[in-house]
């Protein structure tokens, strides 16, 4: 199975206190990632499907390019 590979996000100091603010806000702790991968560039009608697709098998979906 291939897997997307996600690292963690290198936030300024700006971006890391909009994310500490909203775990606050939450109550919880979030981990922010970035990928390690190019994403694609969905259409809107792809990206409805992939949404759609979430929403059938309960799952998050990451939508990347393939490599060569």
């Amino acid at each position: 199975m291939a897997m997307a590979h996600m690292k963690l996000a290198h936030l300024d100091e700006t971006r890391l206190e909009r994310l500490r603010t909203l775990e606050d806000d939450l109550g919880l702790h979030i981990l922010a990632l970035e990928p390690e991968v190019r994403l694609a560039d969905l259409s809107e009608e792809a990206f409805e499907q992939l949404r759609a697709g979430e929403d059938e098998l309960g799952v998050v979906l990451v939508a990347y390019e393939r490599a060569g």
